[in-house]
């Protein structure tokens, strides 16, 4: 990406807006912040930031609200997304991700850590942006929309699915032939620090396979899934 890495940072704690203001500019990113969900969503319309830092619990709109606005935005629904919040439940955990954050942290966190997790998404998301439309067989993923094009009894169909269906069938049409395990589908889509069970990519295959056929993702007994060449 051109340029340094804008990333927005909202959080109603003045000490945790200013710890990670300063480690960001440490490291070279151009830091912008917010002090609750109404004010992220405005700077972000502005500022199109290439990755959020994101609190749950905020005044006037929380974290949760925003992810579900962001995700649901045609130009910033792409937008990296990083939950940093004292909620640790699973359930929150689960729900976070769910609503469509691709990284959920508990408060409080080494600042290494958060970092290092800064850095993986930004590449990840540098990696895919460098491939932004990939067409197979009648199937078309276009990221920079997060739009799929598919034809369904002779005509075109566009589908917008959820974030993580969309990234994992993205992930799977990129990598055709291919076989992949549970775990490497949760490790590419979902992040190796993120705590999901393997039974979750079953239930966003069988979804993909409601919405496009399943003429396109092939299960391999035993093993995993691969996309059909």
């Amino acid at each position: 990406m051109a340029g340094d890495p804008v990333v927005l940072v909202v959080d109603d704690e003045e000490d945790i807006l200013s710890l990670v203001e300063y480690n960001l500019r440490k490291e070279g990113y151009k830091p912008l912040l917010a002090r609750n969900g109404r004010e992220a969503l405005a700077v972000a319309e502005a500022a199109t930031p290439d990755l959020m830092v994101l609190d749950i619990m905020m005044p006037e709109m929380n974290g949760i609200e925003v992810c579900k606005a962001i995700r649901k935005h045609a130009r910033l629904s792409g937008t990296p997304i990083i939950f940093l919040t004292a909620r640790s439940d699973d359930e929150d955990h689960i729900h976070g991700l769910d609503v469509g954050a691709d990284i959920y942290l508990a408060k409080p966190i080494a600042m290494p850590v958060l970092l290092s997790q800064i850095r993986a998404l930004l590449r990840r998301s540098e990696a895919q942006s460098a491939r932004p439309v990939i067409a197979v067989h009648d199937l078309v993923v276009d990221r920079e929309r997060y739009l799929v094009s598919v034809k369904v009894d002779g005509e075109n169909v566009s589908l917008k699915l959820p974030r993580k269906e969309f990234e994992l069938l993205y992930f799977l049409a990129g990598n055709p032939g291919r076989v992949f395990t549970r775990d490497e589908l949760l490790d590419q889509v979902w992040g190796a620090d993120v705590f999901v069970v393997d039974r979750t990519v079953d239930v966003h295959i069988r979804k993909i396979r409601e919405k496009i056929g399943v003429d396109y993702i092939e299960t391999v007994k035993g093993v995993g899934y691969r996309f059909k060449e």
